[in-house]
């Protein structure tokens, strides 16, 4: 069933994201995380006859929001294989870049994709529900070790141990198959005061480690940098410190470790500067119409001139 591009995903930040691209209607772009196509309709308003737009998404179910525009192109793909896709396009490079990181309302609200600790729904977290493997095969796979490693590295949760243990305990006695499976297993550790938090932060790690997202993050990323033009822009909504951080490091380093390189004179070298250097956050409009913008982080870049 096809699903209303406005109750797929509301679009965060969108005016401000897309003005940070300064379109040119003759232009290249990219919006690698199409969704709902909210960022990408915007995008397409300010585009003239001969300019381009590419819309990525993993996700069969965004397909039913494509537009019938012939500057419209849909890519039914992850994003970290932006390059290939651009090279198979024949596109060398582009004028601009929008990257929502954010997980769409579609996800959470759809109970059988196990995304929220709302339903009882099967562990799945995949955004490509074609491949990979789902959480539940992770929760019941992997050894204490590597999922304590999940939680504190992609959840960080100190309790990360504890957790990792009572998940191998319990998946001893029967699988965990279940948000309400690992909800049960894990709910001595939760103290009560934290509980919503921590469990949050819990399906967070489960679902990164599932789509691999921050491995996808720092390919996408560094192919950006790659196919930007000169002064070309850059506009990334991030939602956790994780993601965050990596697009802070390419911004000011060009690099996922934030390695700053140096000139002959001590100058940094870099292939991107902050447009904005202070981050632009939901104003108090949005938060009231849309509370999942709340922790929704902007940060826009212009690639150096060669």
């Amino acid at each position: 069933m096809a699903i209303k591009a406005d109750i797929y995903h509301v679009p965060v930040l969108k005016t401000e994201s897309v003005d940070g691209l300064g379109i040119s209607p003759s232009g290249v772009y990219v919006d690698v995380t199409f969704g709902g196509g909210g960022h990408s309709r915007e995008i397409l308003s300010r585009l003239g006859p001969e300019g381009r737009l590419f819309g990525f998404d993993q996700d069969a179910d965004a397909e039913a929001n494509i537009m019938d525009d012939p500057r419209f192109t849909f890519v039914r793909s992850n994003f970290r294989y932006l390059k290939n896709w651009m090279m198979y396009y024949g596109i060398s490079g582009i004028d601009g870049l929008l990257a929502d990181l954010g997980v769409s309302s579609h996800h959470f609200d759809d109970a059988g994709r196990g995304f929220s600790f709302r339903f009882d729904a099967p562990l799945d977290m995949r955004m490509n529900k074609r491949d990979g493997m789902t959480a539940a095969d992770i929760l019941n796979r992997y050894d204490e070790e590597r999922l304590a490693d999940v939680f504190y590295l992609y959840g960080e949760l100190k309790n990360s141990r504890r957790l990792a243990a009572a998940v191998t305990q319990a998946r001893a006695a029967a699988p965990i198959t279940t948000t309400n499976d690992l909800l049960k297993a894990t709910a001595p550790l939760m103290k009560r005061e934290r509980e919503k938090k921590d469990v949050t932060k819990m399906f967070q790690a489960l679902r990164i480690e599932v789509n691999h997202e921050m491995d996808a993050l720092r390919q996408m990323m560094g192919a950006a940098i790659e196919l930007l033009k000169p002064g070309g822009r850059l506009a990334v909504i991030t939602y956790h410190s994780l993601e965050d951080r990596i697009v802070k490091n390419f911004i000011r380093s060009g690099n996922a470790g934030g390695k700053v390189a140096q000139d002959f004179y001590g100058r940094t070298v870099s292939p991107l500067r902050a447009v904005n250097n202070k981050v632009i956050t939901p104003d108090d409009a949005e938060l009231e119409s849309n509370p999942r913008s709340r922790s929704a982080k902007l940060r826009i870049a212009e690639k150096n001139e060669d």
